[in-house]
């Protein structure tokens, strides 16, 4: 099916795909970049999924047997819609949720703010209104029981075909909020996405296994996604101060559990396996800085992560009271986030609406502790460390959403020489391209898809950052200071062999506070590991 020829009733027909985004059609990338073809959809997964959007498939959908089996979910949708616009099931988005629904002016002035729809060659099911004026149009007349009085392109019909591409519609948005950003009434189409992500978990049973089965639940389970318990991440960390004091020369000693400490400090578990690092790093700055401090081995207080903040609000709820808990168990004044964006969306702006009174401990970002830290002159720092390009991320939820912009830009700019912005940036910045959970997602060909559509926009700015130092010759660093938006980094950098070609490497923020500690060995920060 042509993408110039997509209608809102295509959502409905018997159609093999909704349509494609061949490679002639995708957003142009600056330099030399060299597009391979996509990875061949397994023939598998033709046969096992009802429906295919396009060239990947991220939302594992049921393929029913009969038409009793297709009612049966098309009515489990319709009565999770229902609940979404009822206060006592949805008292924590529903506002928003109804100003989308009934004040939507359909100039598309979010389109051009999307960076999916704009990396897609502005393909029409990557429009953020399309999936939108589906869902309002089922919204209209199946629950407000009113007429449709705009038909232009078509009427939409209610069956399991339209359900179960809305579903997988829902996982063509990095929930990244520019488009609410930029609408003039207010309106969220991310958010809509993540509703519908939403009923297909609540109440049909259906979800992405990186964030429910192997996600949520495994935290909830073992205390982590990780499926790392207490005595796993403890042991961990003592080999990461033991081995990062043998490289620094510093003498690292991570406390837990301590009662009446000023601070929690809960990281992204991530960290531990993948960046070890960042967990180093976090520890020898704040006890440089003479914090009053603790981790805290309670079940998932070692782990900031809640992948319930992007598609269920109950495992979402389960996983901050665990956080809150551990905060109240051991009497802190307050939490304080590691570098992860959406545990930051999570325990602090999400859980305001959730969390008891009692369980309201003060929860903070990391980002103003550290600028204050770099400023105050407790550490002592030799710029000159840091000597190279730099280019900061702005993870979305913790710019857009949180407005913290500045302490990161302090910071950069006291230790980093050569620091550039990306255009635009702080909050008008753009999604790594693995927000709302795909940067943890590799079934299939996701990863591709990450890669060439999902994240093109952000390579491009990276790209253009970077435009005055072209060369291996000239190592480069993205600084991108969230678990996730690192994944996603490296997965881009890989893809598009940028260490190799460019001497390009990415990691986070106290990464490059610790280079530049003159305490510490020189060249924390090693290109060649990354």
């Amino acid at each position: 099916m042509s993408r110039k020829a997509l209608k809102i009733n295509d959502i409905s027909k018997d159609t093999e795909k909704l349509s494609s985004v061949p490679n002639e059609d995708l957003m142009p990338l600056p330099w030399d970049i060299e597009e391979k073809e996509w990875d061949e959809f397994p023939e598998d997964l033709k046969e096992r999924n009802v429906c295919i959007l396009d060239d990947v498939n991220i939302l594992p959908i049921p393929n029913p047997k009969t038409k009793e089996e297709e009612d049966e979910l098309v009515n489990k949708f319709l009565s999770g819609m229902k609940k979404l616009f009822t206060k006592e099931n949805n008292w924590t988005f529903l506002s928003m949720l109804e100003t989308t629904m009934e004040h939507c002016a359909k100039c598309n002035t979010c389109s051009d703010a999307c960076h999916m729809y704009e990396a897609s060659g502005k393909n029409e099911m990557y429009r953020p209104t399309y999936r939108t004026e589906i869902f309002r149009r089922i919204y209209k007349k199946h629950v407000k029981k009113e007429p449709l009085s705009d038909l232009r392109n078509g009427k939409v019909d209610l069956n399991w075909k339209t359900v179960a591409r809305l579903g997988e519609l829902s996982y063509r948005c990095n929930v990244c909020r520019r488009c609410a950003q930029t609408c003039p009434i207010g309106a969220d189409n991310a958010l809509v996405a993540r509703e519908i992500r939403k009923i297909f978990s609540q109440e049909m049973g259906i979800t992405v296994p990186e964030l429910h089965k192997n996600g949520s639940m495994l935290q909830l389970e073992f205390g982590s996604s990780t499926k790392m318990n207490s005595l796993v991440v403890r042991d961990n960390v003592d080999f990461i101060d033991e081995d990062f004091s043998e490289e620094t020369g510093v003498d690292i000693k991570t406390p837990w559990d301590v009662e009446g400490a000023d601070i929690l400090l809960i990281h992204n578990a991530g960290e531990v396996m993948a960046w070890p690092d960042n967990i180093a790093a976090f520890s020898m700055i704040f006890n440089a800085a003479g914090l009053s401090w603790t981790l805290s081995s309670d079940l998932a207080a070692y782990d900031s992560i809640n992948y319930g903040v992007f598609y269920d609000d109950v495992q979402f709820a389960r996983t901050a009271i665990l956080h809150a808990q551990a905060a109240e168990k051991l009497g802190v004044k307050k939490i304080v986030l590691g570098e992860c964006g959406h545990a930051h969306k999570a325990l602090t702006v999400i859980a305001d609406r959730v969390l008891p009174k009692p369980l309201k401990i003060p929860r903070e970002s990391c980002f103003p502790i550290l600028r204050d830290i770099v400023l105050s002159g407790k550490i002592k720092l030799d710029p000159s460390r840091n000597n190279f390009p730099v280019t900061l991320h702005d993870p979305c939820n913790v710019t857009r959403l949180m407005g913290i912009i500045k302490p990161q830009r302090d910071i950069m700019k006291a230790i980093c020489p050569q620091f550039r912005e990306m255009h635009p940036h702080g909050p008008h910045n753009y999604c790594c391209g693995g927000g709302s959970g795909f940067a943890i997602m590799h079934r299939n060909n996701i990863s591709e898809w990450r890669n060439k559509i999902a994240g093109r926009k952000k390579i491009e700015q990276i790209l253009n950052a970077f435009s005055d130092c072209r060369g291996p010759e000239t190592p480069k660093y993205v600084c991108a200071p969230c678990s996730n938006c690192k994944g996603q980094i490296r997965d881009m950098i890989e893809r598009y062999e940028l260490l190799e070609k460019e001497n390009m490497t990415y990691s986070g923020i106290v990464e490059l506070i610790v280079n530049a500690m003159v305490d510490v060995n020189p060249g924390y920060i090693k290109w060649e590991e990354y």
